[in-house]
């Protein structure tokens, strides 16, 4: 019998807390531990932080907006491939087949999961902005004619099939998309295995996106300096520019500009959904942790590396917090203070790193 589905598990980031649950449920293993995945394991698998920072002036509103977990790279494609699971990926146009596939996963037991507009949602009111995006939630179970939902708020909601269907459709690149693990004779199948090689390659590349001078794959080449460590580097510089059309004393000059962009900012920083408590860094410190626990796949010289890295990053968090409650913070936006913040994490970030991509290499 398949392990009960846990919608009341903590989590520090959402799409890495909702495959914590959901693959633990699936009855999925670490094989490591023999254990269920736990998020830190599963957050660094998926490629763990990263950085973009972005503004966009509109007739009325600025908008900034930053991401700080690895991005915009295949996070959760990263996830489920360096788990091991099989999971089943179906996406279609039409929404009576989507509910029949879901039906037909749901009676294997499993939770499965499907991408939403959240404003869509009948007990979510709708964000213009924050609805451009889709978001990932699970389908628990089906309950009488519609279904149980877990989306990250502490509860299952009940949702009917017509509304399920509406949200899952509003959004045409993430179109009745769905994933589950698939199961056989009460057991999940496994995909590709996980060793400490998956795990030396999870860290390289995340350092490498960290420490690139290139834009990351897809995006153009101009908006290289938005991202990683040399995104740190320039948002530290724009803070305290006042001349340059993409300065952040000229751009938020307006009040009204200023606090709908520092409160949409504030949001990102301090949310779970793109980013986390410190920006995800003590998470991935607690993943560095796991992986010099894997067993023989990992060095002695991997260990030491390990845990300096991890201490690094466990310290970046309090820098991550500080900067995120000077952003909040009421009244006028204080951007040379920012600023000041931007370029101390930027440095050490950049050797952590460097660190990282040390350890990921390392051999004894």
């Amino acid at each position: 019998m398949l392990p009960a589905y846990d919608h009341s598990a903590e989590y520090s980031h959402w799409d890495a807390g909702l495959w914590t649950r959901v693959l633990s449920a699936s009855g999925v293993r670490s094989p490591f531990t023999g254990e269920p995945f736990t998020e830190a394991m599963l957050a660094g698998l998926a490629g763990g932080i990263g950085f973009m920072i972005f503004t966009f002036e509109y007739k009325d509103i600025t908008t900034a907006s930053a991401v700080t977990r690895f991005h915009p790279g295949p996070y959760t494609e990263n996830l489920l491939r360096r788990s091991g699971a099989a999971v089943n990926i179906q996406q279609t146009g039409s929404a009576k087949l989507a509910q029949s596939r879901l039906d037909a996963a749901l009676e294997t037991g499993v939770p499965a999961v499907v991408r939403v507009v959240r404003g869509e949602l009948p007990w979510i009111a709708k964000d213009p902005l924050a609805d451009m995006d889709s978001m990932d939630v699970a389908v628990v179970a089906r309950e009488g004619a519609g279904y149980l939902m877990d989306d990250g708020g502490g509860r299952l909601e009940r949702i009917t099939a017509a509304a399920l269907a509406q949200a899952r459709g509003s959004r045409k690149a993430d179109k009745h998309w769905q994933g589950h693990v698939v199961v056989r004779g009460g057991a999940a199948q496994e995909g590709e295995s996980l060793t400490a090689e998956v795990v030396r390659h999870a860290m390289a590349e995340t350092a490498a996106e960290l420490l690139s001078q290139q834009a990351p794959p897809g995006i153009p080449p101009g908006y290289a300096k938005n991202f990683g460590v040399l995104g740190m580097q320039t948002w530290a510089q724009r803070l305290v520019d006042a001349s340059t059309k993409h300065g952040w004393m000229r751009i938020f000059g307006d009040p009204e500009r200023s606090a709908t962009g520092m409160g949409m900012l504030h949001g990102l920083l301090a949310g779970k959904r793109y980013s986390g408590p410190g920006a995800l860094r003590p998470l991935y410190a607690q993943f560095l942790d796991e992986v010099a626990l894997a067993g023989e796949g990992v060095s002695g010289v991997e260990r030491a590396g390990l845990a300096e890295t991890a201490a690094q990053y466990r310290a970046l968090g309090e820098h991550w917090d500080a900067l995120t409650a000077l952003v909040g913070a009421p009244g006028e936006p204080d951007f040379v203070a920012m600023a000041s913040r931007v370029e101390a994490i930027a440095v050490l970030e950049e050797a952590a790193a460097k660190e990282l991509a040390a350890v990921a290499g390392s051999t004894d």
